[in-house]
């Protein structure tokens, strides 16, 4: 099958964003166990990319779902989704991922993500509205009909709230499920282990870092390639309804069509999975360093309680069907363990200056999404 021009940009795009994210967020699985030098850099990135790949398997095979990229698919109503819009969401994420990563902020490709989609569709719903007012009422001045496409774009059902708020919300409740999370796991190691030889255990714990660290990788790789996946799905499915008018697609209901996608293209997150590894392999050191010694000095004992609990709150929120940043959920993983110490040994400067990264991930993106969206109408 031939797809269009600008349908084979945003497959090229939407696999660039997820190498991106893998140099960018996929550091987050090897931070702790580089900065506890249990392994090198060269073989941490290996290692991580490993798992990342193997968490499609665990998807296809074993979950036999990917209720992530059914999620990002539907933070828009599907009447608002064009492949513009989808064109114009991936460069404002791509353009704030780099910016990000070049400055070593830690923010999150997730929300990135999200917010572009979200705000590329908005625009479009207001530009749609915009020309309605101008044709239904011609007299009208600009700052008027600006105005009231204004107020016509708040009456419409545009984002799907019923699948954005969890995203909202999760971006402080990953971090602390995590936190807590972590904290209980150290004081149940710290318990278990009080009578063991300091040098044997820090040996042990050497060697659980590479499960821990595993573990988390696969969760990474569950979580943050499916988005890609997801919008991958959402302009194939605008495609097959839209452009192509499938029957098949057109009698599939809309909640089924994502599923029906993901089997019949199977090849999306094969290579969803395959880009977020290369990513991983590339590297990231400069967030590497944000997050394996800015926010806390980590012991391979805790480098294993703050891998687990990542691991396990990825878990939970795949089960959930809810999308999380993995970076917003190492960094609460990373603070719970530094709290067993004592506060003071969490570096709360750092950690106030991501939290004003992830708060302003979403609009950020939001806004050049729309400014691009924008300009794509402009310009064809």
């Amino acid at each position: 099958m031939e797809f269009p021009i600008l349908l084979t940009v945003i497959i090229a795009l939407a696999l660039i964003f997820d190498y991106i994210n893998g140099f960018h967020d996929a550091a987050n699985s090897i931070a702790t166990i580089v900065s506890t030098k249990v392994l090198t850099p060269f073989q941490a990135v290996l290692w991580a990319a490993l798992w990342n790949f193997a968490a499609f398997f665990l998807a296809a095979y074993v979950i036999g779902e990917f209720r992530i990229g059914n999620t990002i698919a539907k933070t828009v109503n599907e009447n608002f989704i064009t492949l513009e819009v989808i064109f114009s969401g991936l460069i404002a994420a791509i353009a704030w991922n780099l910016l990000t990563w070049w400055f070593g902020i830690p923010s999150s490709s997730s929300h990135t993500l999200i917010g572009g989609f979200l705000g590329a569709a908005l625009m479009h719903a207001f530009m749609l509205d915009y020309r309605e007012v101008v044709a239904t009422h011609p007299d009208l001045g600009t700052f008027t009909t600006i105005k009231e496409a204004f107020i016509k774009v708040t009456t419409q059902d545009i984002v799907k709230f019923d699948k954005v708020i969890p995203i909202f919300l999760f971006i402080f409740m990953a971090p602390i499920l995590g936190m807590v999370i972590s904290i209980i796991i150290t004081l149940i190691i710290v318990h278990l282990y009080k009578r063991s030889n300091p040098y044997k255990a820090d040996k042990a714990f050497k060697k659980l870092q590479l499960v821990s660290s595993a573990l988390f990788s696969v969760g990474h790789g569950l979580n943050d390639a499916q988005k890609v996946m997801g919008i991958i799905g959402a302009a194939l499915i605008y495609y097959h309804v839209n452009m192509l008018h499938d029957p098949v697609y057109l009698k599939i209901p809309s909640a089924g069509r994502f599923d029906y996608f993901a089997q019949h293209y199977i090849w999306v997150p094969l290579v969803s999975f395959i880009a977020i590894a290369l990513g991983t392999m590339s590297g990231g050191w400069k967030i590497i360093k944000t997050m394996g010694t800015k926010i806390t000095k980590v012991t391979p004992l805790e480098g294993v309680s703050a891998e687990t609990a990542g691991a396990i709150t990825l878990f939970i929120t795949d089960q959930l069907s809810i999308p999380v940043s993995t970076t917003h959920t190492v960094t609460g993983s990373i603070i719970g363990v530094g709290l067993t110490k004592r506060v003071s040994a969490v570096r709360w400067g750092i950690t106030v200056s991501l939290l004003w990264a992830w708060v302003l991930t979403i609009p950020i993106s939001a806004i050049v999404a729309g400014v691009t969206y924008l300009a794509v109408t402009f310009l064809t």
